[in-house]
C-alpha cells in the first residue's frame, strides 16, 4: 500500500514527527555511561504516553520477529543495528548506540534513527561510521523532490555508503509511511537512478542508510528481534521520515 497524504494529514505529520525528533533529543541528551537500555525504554514510554500518542513498536508482530516486539524503543549497541531489543545493560564508555523510534500521533506515523557514541572515549572508527550513514541519508533527501524516481534515491544513498567502503545489505532499508509504519515503497540503501515508483507530493517516506564495517551479512540474536554484524562488526544507523513536496523534501524528525 502506498498512502498520498492530504493537506490535513500532512500537517498532523509534521507534528508527529516533530515529536519523534524532541523525543529522541531528549534521549540523547539523557543517556550517559551507566544507563541502562531499560531505563531508556521506560522514559520512551512516559515521553509517548505525556504527549497522547502510541507506540508503533509495542505490538509489532512483524513475520521477521519473535512475537510482539514488547517495547517502545530500539536499542542498539555496536553490533548490533536493527531492532534492537531493550535488555538489562549498562552502557559503557565509547559504546556506540543506535536509538530507532516510531511512533503514532493523530492517526498518522512518524520513524527517525539516531546513532551516537556514549561517553568522552569517542573512537575514530564509529565516527566514520556514523558519519558515512549521515551524509548518505543527507543525500538521498537531496535527491527526493516530486518526479524522481525511488531508484534515485537508493543510489544517492548508496553512492555515499560504498564511497566510504562499507558494504551495503539490501534485506532491510527504507519504506513508505502515513497510517500505518511500513508501507511501499521500500527503498533499498543502493540502486539504480530512474527506476521505481516516482514520487508524488504528499508521499511520506522514511530513509535509513545503515552499515556495517565489514559485511553485509546480519546475524539474529536468540531474542528473535536484534539483527547484528554477521561478523561482530560495529554498526551505525541514521534515519529521518520526510515528506514529498512541490517544493522538494521537508525533514519531519529533525532533531534539536
Amino acid at each position: 500500500m502506498i498512502e498520498i497524504l492530504s493537506t490535513t494529514e500532512l500537517d498532523r505529520a509534521r507534528d508527529t514527527g516533530a515529536l519523534v525528533g524532541r523525543i529522541l533529543s531528549t534521549l540523547r541528551d539523557r543517556v550517559r555511561v551507566g544507563t541502562n537500555l531499560l531505563e531508556i525504554d521506560r522514559w520512551t514510554r512516559e515521553m509517548i504516553e505525556d504527549a497522547g500518542a502510541v507506540s508503533s513498536y509495542v505490538d509489532y508482530a512483524p513475520s521477521f520477529g519473535r512475537g510482539p516486539f514488547g517495547h517502545y524503543i530500539c536499542t542498539s549497541v555496536n553490533d548490533a543495528v536493527l531492532h534492537g531489543l531493550p535488555h538489562d545493560y549498562a552502557l559503557a564508555d565509547g559504546d556506540l548506540l543506535t536509538l530507532d523510534l516510531a511512533v503514532s500521533l493523530r492517526g498518522i506515523v512518524a520513524d527517525s534513527a539516531v546513532s551516537f557514541v556514549v561517553g568522552p572515549t569517542q573512537p575514530p572508527a564509529s565516527l566514520a561510521l556514523i558519519r558515512a550513514t549521515e551524509e548518505a541519508l543527507a543525500a538521498g533527501i537531496a535527491a527526493a523532490r516530486p518526479g524522481a524516481r525511488v531508484g534515485d534515491l537508493s543510489h544517492a544513498i548508496g553512492t555515499v555508503l560504498t564511497a566510504a567502503g562499507y558494504p551495503v545489505n539490501t534485506e532491510f532499508g527504507g519504506h513508505g509511511v502515513g497510517s500505518t509504519m511500513h508501507q511501499d515503497p521500500h527503498v533499498v540503501n543502493i540502486g539504480r537512478p530512474g527506476r521505481g515508483y516516482v514520487l508524488r507530493p504528499g508521499l511520506l517516506l522514511a530513509l535509513e542508510p545503515w552499515v556495517m564495517a565489514d559485511t553485509d551479512e546480519l546475524a539474529v540474536d536468540a531474542d528473535g528481534w536484534t539483527l547484528r554484524s554477521a561478523t561482530g562488526a560495529l554498526t551505525a544507523h541514521s534515519e529521518h521520515t520526510i515528506a514529498i513536496t512541490e517544493d522538494g523534501a521537508e525533514i519531519l524528525t529533525l532533531r534539536a
